[in-house]
């Protein structure tokens, strides 16, 4: 049955003195600043506690339910009670350079390797300098090569004898030695000398040359062993001196580092790596003179000594949670940097980066979906790193194949954080049903609810919410009214009388403008008019276009009829959706009616302007049709539907009852009253069903109505379903009281007529007629007569 509704059942008015509480200094904050997400909360709580890493977790949320702050809320709570993780490190490998070594160690312990190396090889370039440099040492050193010296002279002087016996003198030069024929007072041989001897003695000779030659050489391959095992000796020496104070060092460092297996073996590759280049240690560095320019560095480098801790949680107290609001691939995985070197770029283990699913091991990793879904090759191997638990890090380049200058390959990292993305529900629907591997990985949904109902205890919980946020906030408190207009206000988001909405960010910002206009006033506290004034200025912030539209209208540039009757032609309400801003339009919708066999004609949809859903609710008019009044006859009528003046897509069947209205009153030639606008979707079988933006609908209208002036009869009609949506604005409120303007709900396509055309509709007879002097039995007749016609017309089409 229509009803007109009453003042109080159009808006949620809530009297301050039941809330219980004159200030939110009276009320008690929430402990987690979390209110009514059990759900989520249940989801996220399992997630973060079950310990397999198969198992990250999906935050579906948008961001006015404050997704992040809720998500990190919690993290951070299970963070706290998770020990610290690992540092990581990355060294030099003195095996395979271009492969730098990833070292696991304790929280703090990077920084303290970091240290210890360094002061190692200070020391060490101060140390080996000296051991080298003192009286033993040097005086070891003059004693092997004594007695190399001693040896080899004996060697040369028993070698000598031995030439001189045979009658040769042994001539040692800096190239080597040789023997030459010696004259009887013991003088060398000139080749004339030589030459002028008998063949007999000359032959002697060569047989004593070739014998000694021999010898010579036996000789020389004696000394250069003498001189091998004087090069061995010496590099004993210099192993033994710099073990005695290397060893010592790294002995030190290996007790200190015993528990950490990576470090004792890398300490030993050290020392080892030092002994090979004592010469390094051994000069001590001399300051480089000024230059104009950079010159090549000629003292020896340390740098592969050198520790670089990779990600540090010297500092941290429990599991990191690392938010990446820009997940590019560097960002995510790292990065090997370069600098220019005399025209080159060079690299080196000191340059590798850490990105945030390092600096997030062992704990956390938060991205928003969109935002990582930006970059293709961060989602995918961010899906990599989750499968095979390891952390690459690789230059971009090779990743998708373009030529590279030769680069470091580092060892991989564990991954042993939880990945939890933070996104639309849309988007998780999506991923899941065109991404295989982001339903195998990401196996925990916790989905935020967008509103409660509005009972005593969640009221009670929301005001402790808004305690919490003014509080932590630092506003001014907020007076009863001040409450109870934001409760109502939050029910406005939530579009129901009896839901809260969720939507606390938007909440804490009209609190934040309220204290803001209260501050300016010089109040000390928020009243009920701050919050008012707060939700205006942020709709005249937005509205500019909704003014522009209701000037058009006031102005006729729009043609809206808010008064007067009229055949086949109904206002119908829409709504625009700006994103920060709704506001609702009226339209004017009209029918016209021909023979004809097309049935209903949606202009709209001729013109490549009606969407989907529209043109559904456009061929259910047909369907009614045919149910009502062409069970005994054909359906020869052409009726072309047109919403007048619009140049965009229609879309949705919030319309579709004002449609069946314009064209139930052109088929009876029952006029219209112009001053009623109507909402809400209908079925074939007349009911009327529930449509959005009801609130939006009624508004825009009234403004229009109030603009061009209110009459008294004006109004809306709705479905009967969405009257406890209605959030109407005061004003409104007020002109209902007034008897200035009406809304009715109906549940059926029969109230909606009658209270449009002041006459009753009709209840269909046994035999399928309709009562005389009703708009159905009008409608019947026109179709009776449109059938009748249509034979007509095709008998005399024979004739012919």
């Amino acid at each position: 049955m229509a009803r007109a509704l009453k003042p109080e059942e159009v808006r949620l008015v809530i009297d301050p003195q039941t809330l219980g509480f004159q200030s939110t200094d009276e009320i008690e904050e929430l402990e987690d600043q979390i209110m009514a997400q059990e759900r989520a909360v249940r989801a996220l709580d399992f997630g973060l506690n079950f310990e397999d890493l198969d198992f990250h977790i999906y935050v579906a949320g948008t961001p006015e339910l404050g997704t992040s702050f809720i998500t990190r809320s919690l993290v951070e709570l299970q963070a706290k009670e998770r020990p610290t993780p690992s540092d990581w490190c990355y060294v030099y490998n003195f095996k395979d350079p271009d492969t730098p070594k990833a070292i696991e160690l304790p929280p703090g312990k990077g920084r303290e390797l970091q240290k210890d190396m360094g002061d190692l090889i200070e020391n060490l370039r101060q140390k080996i300098p000296e051991a080298f440099e003192s009286e033993t040492y040097i005086t070891r050193k003059e004693n092997i090569i004594r007695e190399f010296n001693i040896t080899r002279a004996k060697i040369f002087e028993e070698l000598e004898q031995k030439v001189r016996a045979e009658g040769f003198i042994l001539n040692v030069e800096p190239f080597g030695m040789m023997i030459i024929p010696a004259k009887p007072d013991g003088t060398p041989m000139t080749p004339e000398d030589v030459k002028n001897l008998p063949e007999e003695v000359k032959e002697s000779l060569k047989r004593k040359s070739e014998e000694l030659q021999k010898e010579l050489n036996a000789t020389a391959r004696r000394i250069q062993q003498l001189e091998k095992d004087l090069r061995k000796k010496l590099k004993e020496l210099d192993r033994e001196v710099a073990l005695n104070i290397v060893g010592s060092f790294i002995q030190e460092l290996r007790e200190k580092y015993a528990g950490i297996s990576g470090v004792v073996d890398y300490l030993l590759e050290v020392q080892e790596d030092i002994i090979k280049h004592l010469d390094d240690f051994r000069q001590r560095s001399a300051p480089q003179p000024p230059m104009p320019f950079p010159m090549p560095p000629t003292q020896p480098s340390f740098t592969r000594y050198e520790v670089n801790v990779f990600v540090d949680n010297s500092e941290k107290k429990g599991a990191p949670v690392i938010f990446e609001p820009n997940p590019t691939y560097t960002n995510l995985f790292g990065a090997i940097e370069r600098k220019a070197q005399f025209g080159a770029l060079v690299t080196d283990f000191t340059m590798l980066k850490a990105g945030s699913l390092h600096k997030a091991n062992g704990g956390f990793l938060i991205v928003r979906a969109l935002d990582l879904l930006k970059y293709p090759f961060s989602w995918e191997n961010l899906k990599r790193a989750i499968k095979t638990r390891k952390i690459y890090l690789e230059d971009l380049a090779e990743q998708i194949g373009l030529f590279t200058t030769k680069t470091l390959k580092p060892e991989p990292i564990p991954f042993r954080a939880k990945v939890i993305l933070q996104g639309d529900p849309f988007i998780y629907h999506l991923l899941y049903l065109y991404d295989e591997t982001f339903r195998e990985v990401f196996k925990i949904k916790a989905h935020l609810d967008i509103w409660v109902d509005r009972d005593e205890i969640r009221t009670k919980q929301f005001l402790r919410a808004v305690a919490t946020m003014v509080k932590r906030e630092k506003l001014l408190p907020l007076e009863a009214g001040a409450l109870a207009r934001l409760v109502e206000f939050s029910c406005e988001l939530s579009g129901r009388q009896d839901k809260l909405s969720l939507e606390l960010p938007i909440i804490l910002d009209v609190i934040k403008e309220a204290s803001f206009w209260a501050k300016r006033e010089e109040k000390d506290s928020v009243s009920r008019e701050h919050i008012q004034k707060a939700i205006k200025e942020r709709e005249y912030r937005a509205n500019l276009p909704e003014e522009r539209i209701q000037e058009m209208i006031a102005k006729d540039l729009l043609k809206i009829q808010v008064d007067g009757t009229q055949c086949g032609s109904i206002n119908g309400l829409s709504v625009y959706d700006l994103g920060d801003y709704s506001f609702g339009r009226p339209t004017r919708i009209t029918v016209n009616i021909s023979l004809g066999k097309e049935g209903v004609v949606n202009i709209e949809r001729e013109a490549d302007l009606s969407g989907k859903i529209h043109t559904k609710g456009v061929m259910i008019l047909a369907g009614f049709l045919r149910e009502r009044f062409v069970y005994d006859k054909p359906l020869t009528l052409t009726a072309t539907l047109c919403f007048e003046q619009s140049y965009g897509i229609v879309e949705g069947d919030s319309a579709s009852s004002a449609e069946l209205f314009a064209l139930l009153s052109a088929l009876s030639g029952i006029p219209i009253y112009q001053g009623i606008a109507v909402t809400g979707s209908v079925s074939q079988k007349g009911d009327i069903q529930p449509v959005g933006g009801i609130n939006e609908k009624i508004e825009g209208f009234y403004k229009v109505c109030k603009a061009k002036g209110l009459t008294g009869k004006q109004g809306v009609i709705i479905p009967e379903a969405n009257v406890k949506e209605l959030m109407l604005e005061e004003e409104i409120v007020e002109a209902i009281r007034e008897g200035k303007f009406h809304i009715w709900a109906i549940s059926r396509v029969e109230e909606g007529i009658e209270i449009l055309t002041g006459k009753p509709a009709g209840e269909r007879k046994p035999d399928g007629t309709y009562p005389e002097d009703t708009v159905f039995y009008l409608v019947d007749q026109k179709l009776r007569e449109l059938a009748r016609l249509a034979r007509t017309f095709a008998k005399e089409e024979e004739k012919k």
